[in-house]
């Protein structure tokens, strides 16, 4: 029984079985709960995997990264103060990098206090990765990837990826130009986030907070690089464009296309899990930028939120493993597969309502 097609292993037949109606898109999905494997199990091997890891596994590696990433964003500063043209792009890339792997994977690990086994110590750290040097709110990414993405993911209205689809716009215009507006959307969308929950002195640290990072950003730029006012803020929109349109593939590469569930009819979480998230392949850039966790272990990851990026890969063989032997899907494609996927298919996957999968647990 094939699966979806970028599915690179297909659901045990022995313990589900899939009615389409083509009339209303609603796919049924009818799973032998007493056959489904226990998350328990593969719970316990990754435990025993952790407890025999040590703190460099754990943590180590990824904040040596991050430590790479924060001294080369300084260092880039350095670079766009060169007269010379290749430099000056060159740090701007640079710059960019570095800022994504502060923003996005440093900060995606904190808020999942998976930097360090000490939870005051992962929300200081995600108030300076997230607020002071990515502009957008700590509290509401907690709000929209930890209470709603996580627990609710691929279940619509909740955790299904919406916030990335904007069915107003051409497929090319969505892909290639609209993620290049995303340096002046996050922070508004942050602030819009803030007012609309009403809490106003998380509103007024996340203010503070951003506005002390925006400032002694450009100070830098400034005072190190030697640029004036103008070229300092075009400076921080093309470093901060530098991955926004992989950014923006990624968060939908993974999650849309593959089975959304209702609130009414989800799955147990190892299948909702397995059947609705898929990994990319290695990639040097995106490993380092993004994180293990987000590319080539975004399963392992929604499966065990809490293990770092290295953790994370460190465990995919035994994930994968399980996944094989026990029948369920593990999903796997490349990243221009994914694009070709969605260009082909951008009304159905973008524009349309996603097809919605009925889950029916039998024993």
């Amino acid at each position: 029984m094939a699966y979806y097609r970028h599915g690179t292993r297909t659901i045990n037949p022995a313990f589900s079985k899939r009615i389409v109606d083509e009339s209303n898109s609603v796919v049924t999905d009818f799973v032998n709960l007493t056959k489904l494997p226990e998350f328990g199990i593969l719970s316990n091997q990754i435990s025993n995997v952790v407890q025999s890891s040590s703190w460099w596994e754990r943590y180590g590696l990824d904040w040596v990264i991050h430590v790479i990433a924060a001294s080369c964003w300084l260092g880039s500063h350095y670079m766009l103060a060169s007269s010379h043209s290749p430099v000056f792009w060159c740090g701007i890339f640079v710059l960019g990098c570095s800022h994504y792997t502060i923003t996005f994977k440093a900060a995606h690990m904190v808020v999942h206090d998976a930097a360090c086994s000490s939870k005051a110590w992962n929300r200081f750290w995600c108030f300076i990765f997230s607020d002071i040097m990515g502009n957008f709110s700590a509290d509401i990414g907690y709000n929209i990837h930890i209470k709603c993405h996580h627990p609710h993911t691929n279940i619509i209205g909740l955790g299904d990826s919406s916030t990335w689809r904007a069915p107003f716009l051409p497929r090319y215009i969505y892909m290639f130009v609209a993620p290049l507006l995303l340096p002046v959307l996050i922070p508004l969308v942050s602030l819009k986030e803030l007012l609309e929950q009403g809490i106003f002195w998380q509103t007024v640290r996340h203010v503070v907070l951003s506005s002390w990072g925006i400032v002694t950003h450009l100070y830098l730029l400034m005072s190190i690089s030697g640029l004036t006012l103008q070229w300092a803020l075009l400076a921080i929109f093309l470093s901060r464009n530098v991955l926004s349109i992989p950014y923006i593939h990624v968060n939908i590469f993974q999650h849309i296309g593959l089975p959304m569930y209702c609130q009414k009819h989800r799955p147990k979480k190892i299948y909702q899990m397995t059947t609705g998230v898929l990994n990319l392949p290695r990639n040097i850039v995106l490993d380092f930028c993004f994180g293990h966790s987000i590319i080539n272990c975004h399963t392992e990851h929604h499966l065990f939120p809490r293990l770092s990026d290295n953790m994370c890969l460190k465990v995919k063989p035994l994930v994968s493993r399980f996944c094989s032997e026990r029948g369920l899907p593990y999903h796997e494609d490349t990243y221009f597969g994914r694009v070709a996927h969605f260009l082909d298919n951008y009304n159905s996957l973008m524009v349309d309502a996603p097809p919605i999968t009925k889950f029916v647990g039998l024993q």
